[in-house]
């Protein structure tokens, strides 16, 4: 698998597009993930690629989103 890198013009964009990733993998899977995100951790699913890349941009989403809150606290 060739991994890809995508740039985006703020970290708000860069939340939206993973979040979008998120929702087709809960789609595909019929988990949300931070039910998956949780039975991936205490290793109770593969590391199927699926699930690896999943896993990946949940905490991915994770960073977007503290960083995100920050910024807000930052500024109120």
């Amino acid at each position: 698998m060739r991994k890809q890198t995508i740039e985006y013009t703020s970290p708000l964009d860069a939340l939206v597009a993973v979040t979008k990733r998120l929702s087709t993998y809960e789609s595909q899977q019929r988990m949300d993930s931070e039910e998956f995100f949780d039975r991936y951790s205490r290793g109770k699913l593969s590391d199927d690629a699926v699930f690896v890349e999943w896993a990946n941009d949940y905490r991915h989403y994770l960073e977007l989103r503290q960083k995100l809150e920050k910024s807000l606290h930052d500024v109120a």
